[in-house]
C-alpha cells in the first residue's frame, strides 16, 4: 500500500509538472513576445481561477509541443505560458534574442498557421505623482465639487467590488484595513508589503469611514480587489511604477473571473489585442472599466482610448471625463498620507464614483448609465451620475 501510495504521488506530481501553466522567470534577461494558441474547449471553467482548469486538460502537453516548435521555427526561446480561459486562449511566453526587434519578430510569428496572434509584450505605466511632502490638507478637493458628504447619504458603495489593477496595495494601512477583500500578486518578485502608487489608488476609492483618521474614500464600504501587476521603481521624484501587458493580462483575468463591478487602470500604454479582448469580455458581463489618460500618447493611451472605457484626465483632453487629480490627499505605505496628483488619481475617484451609482441602481449582469458631464470640459457632474439628478439633496451638509 506503501509503495502504491508513492507511485500514485509521483504519478500526480509528474501531470501536475506536464499539464500547469507555467510561469516565466521574474527578471527576464531580454525582450518577450506573447504568443496566443487556441485552447480546446470545453475543459476550461470559467471562474475557477486564473489557471482555471487548466490541469485538466488533455490537449495541454500537445498545446507546448506545438509552442516549442513554432519557438524553434524563428530562433526564440519558449519561457512559459498561462492559459486565459475567458477568451479561449493559451498564451506562451518567448524571449527574443538580441539583436531583434519584438515587434517584428512577433509580426514574423503571427503568420505561423499555429498561432491565433502574436504581439510583443508592451509597457505601461501609472499617470500619478507624488506633491511635495507637505502636511496632509484638512479637505479633499472632491468634499467640495462633488458634495460628497451629500452623496455618502445615499451610498456608499455597499456591496460593490472594485479591482485595483496597480502596484502593493498596504492592506494593513489603518485607512485600508478590512477594505480589501482579496490581494493577488501577478509578478511574484516578494515586493515590500506596500508600494505607493497602489496604496494611494485604494486609498482614493476606499478608505474608512468615520475612523478619526486619515481621509474618505469615494466610496467606503466598497471592497476592493488589490491585485498587484506593476512594480515600483527607484524613489523621490525618480520614482515611478511600471508593469507590462502580461503581468496586466493576468490581472485583468482574475478580476474579470471574480466578478469585479468596476475594474480601475490608473494607468497608460501601447495598445494590446490581448487586454483589449479580455477588457471587452468583463464590460460584455457587466463590468465597467476606468483608465487614466496619458496626454503625450495618442489618443490619451490605452485603455483609455478603447470604445467603452471610461477614460477620465485630471485637466481637459479630447472626449475623457475630468476629475479633480491636484493635490489630492492619500494613503501611502507605513500608515502615511501624502498629497498625491495625476490622471491616476482623477480616475480612481471615478471609480469610486461609479461603485456608489452600482449600489444605488444597477442589478447583476446590467451595465451601469453613462456618467454625466457639465456642459463643457468634460467635467464629471457627481450627484447627476449617482442619483440622476444635477443638485444632490442636503448639499449644504459638509464633512
Amino acid at each position: 500500500m506503501r509503495l502504491a501510495g508513492r507511485l500514485i504521488g509521483s504519478l500526480a506530481l509528474a501531470l501536475t509538472m506536464l499539464f500547469a501553466p507555467t510561469a516565466p522567470a521574474q527578471t527576464p534577461s531580454g525582450p518577450r513576445i506573447l504568443v496566443m494558441l487556441r485552447l480546446a474547449s470545453p475543459h476550461f471553467r470559467a471562474g475557477s481561477g486564473y489557471g482555471g482548469g487548466y490541469g485538466e486538460d488533455g490537449s495541454a502537453a500537445g498545446r507546448r509541443r506545438i509552442a516549442a516548435a513554432v519557438a524553434r521555427r524563428n530562433g526564440l526561446h519558449l519561457a512559459g505560458n498561462w492559459p486565459m480561459p475567458i477568451i479561449g486562449i493559451d498564451c506562451f511566453i518567448m524571449d527574443v534574442p538580441a539583436g531583434r526587434a519584438p515587434a517584428t519578430v512577433a509580426a514574423q510569428v503571427a503568420r505561423d498557421p499555429a498561432v491565433e496572434w502574436s504581439e510583443p509584450i508592451e509597457t505601461f505605466q501609472a499617470q500619478g505623482h507624488a506633491q511635495p511632502n507637505d502636511p496632509l490638507y484638512p479637505a479633499q478637493p472632491t468634499t467640495r465639487l462633488w458634495h460628497l458628504s451629500a452623496l455618502h447619504r445615499m451610498a456608499t458603495g455597499r456591496g460593490a467590488r472594485v479591482a485595483v489593477i496597480d502596484s502593493q496595495v498596504d492592506t494593513r494601512h489603518p485607512d485600508l484595513a478590512g477594505q480589501v477583500s482579496l490581494a493577488r500578486d501577478f509578478l511574484g518578485d516578494g515586493a515590500a508589503p506596500g508600494e505607493s502608487h497602489g496604496t494611494g489608488i485604494a486609498g482614493v476609492i476606499a478608505a474608512r469611514a468615520n475612523n478619526g483618521i486619515g481621509i474618505v474614500g469615494i466610496a467606503p464600504d466598497a471592497k476592493l480587489l488589490a491585485l498587484r501587476a506593476c512594480r515600483q521603481e527607484g524613489a523621490g521624484a525618480a520614482m515611478t511604477t511600471r508593469c507590462d501587458s502580461l503581468s496586466l493580462a493576468r490581472a485583468v483575468t482574475f478580476a474579470v473571473e471574480q466578478r469585479a463591478d468596476v475594474i480601475n487602470l490608473s494607468l497608460a500604454g501601447p495598445p494590446s489585442r490581448l487586454l483589449e479582448t479580455l477588457l471587452r469580455v468583463g464590460m460584455d458581463r457587466g463590468a465597467t472599466v476606468v483608465a487614466a489618460v496619458d496626454p503625450k500618447l495618442a489618443g490619451g493611451g490605452f485603455p483609455a482610448s478603447m470604445p467603452g472605457v471610461v477614460a477620465v484626465a485630471e485637466a481637459p483632453m479630447g472626449s475623457a471625463f475630468v476629475a479633480p487629480g491636484r493635490d489630492v490627499p492619500t494613503t501611502q505605505p507605513g500608515g502615511r498620507w501624502y498629497l498625491m496628483g495625476g490622471s491616476s488619481y482623477a480616475a480612481a475617484e471615478v471609480s469610486g464614483l461609479l461603485a456608489l451609482r452600482r449600489e444605488r441602481d444597477a442589478k447583476p449582469g446590467r451595465r451601469i448609465p453613462p456618467i454625466s458631464a457639465r456642459p463643457g470640459g468634460g467635467e464629471i457632474d457627481a450627484c447627476a451620475t449617482v442619483v440622476g439628478k444635477t443638485m444632490c439633496p442636503a448639499e449644504a451638509g459638509g464633512r
